[in-house]
């Protein structure tokens, strides 16, 4: 019988990519890392990790041993959704990861009902950007993650994770100054291709999304500010600093103070979901945040749609 916290550590690192990450993830010694998945190698009976420079990287394996892991981690799960679907009361500490739009336009409301029904349940909160949140909550950092996808860049979807959908929310283009749409969407896109813009920094799918979008309108934006603070690009749009594309969550359901213009169709709106798990999505406090994160999207989307 192999030691589940040995494969954990195994699985950790798989997650995780360094020793010295799984040592501070889990505040271990990165010595104490690298000796117990030596005696794991031991119990196996064979290699379990190869050098890669200063690196370590898991054999094939490691990866036959990582993939059973998973699954019994996930049968875990499953029965502390049980054992917690069994008490009267809803307690303990749920850990949530949200991008910065959401935190801002649904997760407070979210609380707030939580609150009300649910009092010993204590909230964790985190801002962070799904391309960090998702792997995070992998490697359980997290209990559940809000994140976004654009239109035509769809996430990876790991075998690992569930996900539900939460909201779609509608994406303008914002400009930075008062302007006709007679042209239409893509033409009005053009129109700015000499202006400065704001966008998220490189490397994110927002960024992706935004340059493909500027490109198929056939020019290259002139990215003069990066941020993942979209209530700054709102800012800096509203001073008529530069051009945005900017989601309905920004107004959190007021009414928009910048001008807006319709995007190409196709490109019009992003998908908001929340993500846990596999096994823990029957836990109560899941069901519970989710149910709460609904009925938060359903307010601010009834205010945009009034």
């Amino acid at each position: 019988m192999f030691d589940l916290h040995r494969l954990r550590l195994l699985r950790e690192l798989k997650h995780r990519g360094t020793l010295a990450a799984v040592a501070a993830a889990l505040s271990y010694a990165p010595s104490s890392v690298s000796q117990q998945l030596s005696q794991l190698e031991a119990e196996v009976g064979v290699r379990l990790l190869e050098p890669v420079g200063r690196r370590v990287r898991l054999t094939p394996q490691a990866e036959i041993l990582v993939a059973h892991t998973e699954a019994v981690l996930e049968r875990l799960e499953r029965a502390e959704a049980d054992i917690a679907a069994s008490l009267t009361d809803l307690t303990g500490t749920m850990r949530i990861a949200s991008f910065q739009t959401a935190a801002f336009a649904l997760v407070p409301t979210a609380l707030s009902l939580l609150r009300d029904i649910y009092p010993a349940l204590r909230v964790h909160v985190r801002q962070m950007e799904p391309e960090s949140s998702l792997p995070a909550l992998q490697a359980r950092d997290f209990d559940l993650v809000i994140a976004e996808e654009y239109p035509g860049n769809p996430n990876p979807r790991p075998a690992e994770l569930e996900q539900e959908d939460l909201l779609n929310d509608p994406l303008h283009l914002a400009l930075p100054e008062p302007a006709d749409d007679a042209d239409g969407p893509t033409a009005a896109l053009r129109s700015l291709a000499d202006r400065p813009w704001v966008m998220e920094p490189k490397g994110t799918t927002a960024r992706h999304w935004a340059m493909t979008l500027c490109r198929n309108a056939g020019f290259e934006p002139d990215v003069r500010f990066e941020t993942t603070d979209l209530l700054l690009h709102l800012r800096l749009v509203e001073q008529g600093h530069a051009a945005a594309l900017l989601p309905d969550l920004v107004w959190s359901g007021q009414p928009p103070t910048v001008t807006l213009r319709q995007l190409p169709r196709g490109q019009r709106t992003r998908r908001i979901f929340t993500a846990v798990r596999r096994g823990r999505s029957q836990h109560p406090a899941i069901r519970a945040c989710r149910l709460a994160l609904q009925q938060a999207a359903r307010q601010v989307t009834a205010c945009i749609d009034a």
